[in-house]
């Protein structure tokens, strides 16, 4: 990834935060065959015992060529994407100062890295979508549970999926969010996009994507 220095997030929490708020990750693994191949896949992020940068856990289907076939002497590539906009130049005040200025587009991303390992594990298996069910449906106000279905239901749904375990060796994050711009500029940004998402909010129609950025 190019990662210009003013752009570069360092921060462990922040990183990890932005992966717990956007869990599904795009997992770009190359096969033995040498063959590039992206899945999208929800992630739960774990701390490290061994004090590195995580470990990510997840499942495929069984059917997914993906836990057969993917090279684990090489590390994977998990992306995460958070919020993105585009940016308009005429967001900027300086555009009236003296017009040197052009499109951009800003986003928030997290790279990791990390060899994967298979887990094909009834037992793990069907903790882990557990735990992953909670997680998710707990924000609702009547949350689905794995015991609401069927016993023997669940355990066939179970035995049609398989665990991928990721420790990570690394962990980048870009925050491109107008740092190489003047106060005024990050501030016209900011105005910008917040008159774009209430013109969302009011019919409905994207003006200019919008993602909060400042």
């Amino acid at each position: 990834m190019y990662l210009p220095p003013h752009f570069e997030e360092k921060r462990i929490d922040v990183l990890h935060q932005l992966i717990r708020n956007q869990p599904l990750g795009l997992l770009i693994t190359q096969s033995v065959g040498g063959d590039l191949t992206a899945n999208s896949v929800p992630f739960v992020l774990d701390a490290d015992p061994d004090a590195g940068p995580g470990i990510l856990r997840a499942h495929v289907a069984r059917a997914n060529p993906l836990w057969r076939e993917a090279r684990t002497v090489s590390p994977a590539l998990i992306v995460f994407q958070g919020p993105q906009a585009y940016i308009s130049p005429s967001f900027y005040p300086s555009k009236s100062e003296h017009g040197k200025v052009v499109p951009t587009w800003n986003y928030v991303m997290v790279q990791a890295r990390g060899r994967l390992k298979v887990i094909d594990d009834a037992a793990w298996l069907h903790a882990f979508v557990t735990r992953l069910t909670e997680r998710h449906e707990s924000p609702r106000p009547a949350p689905w549970a794995v015991s609401d279905a069927p016993a023997d239901y669940v355990d066939q749904m179970v035995r049609a999926i398989v665990g991928i375990e990721i420790p990570l060796s690394d962990l980048q994050g870009k925050w491109k969010v107008s740092q190489n711009r003047s106060a005024a500029d990050r501030a016209g940004v900011a105005r910008g996009l917040g008159a774009a998402a209430a013109e969302f909010d009011r019919c409905g129609t994207a003006v200019e994507p919008s993602a909060g950025l400042t």
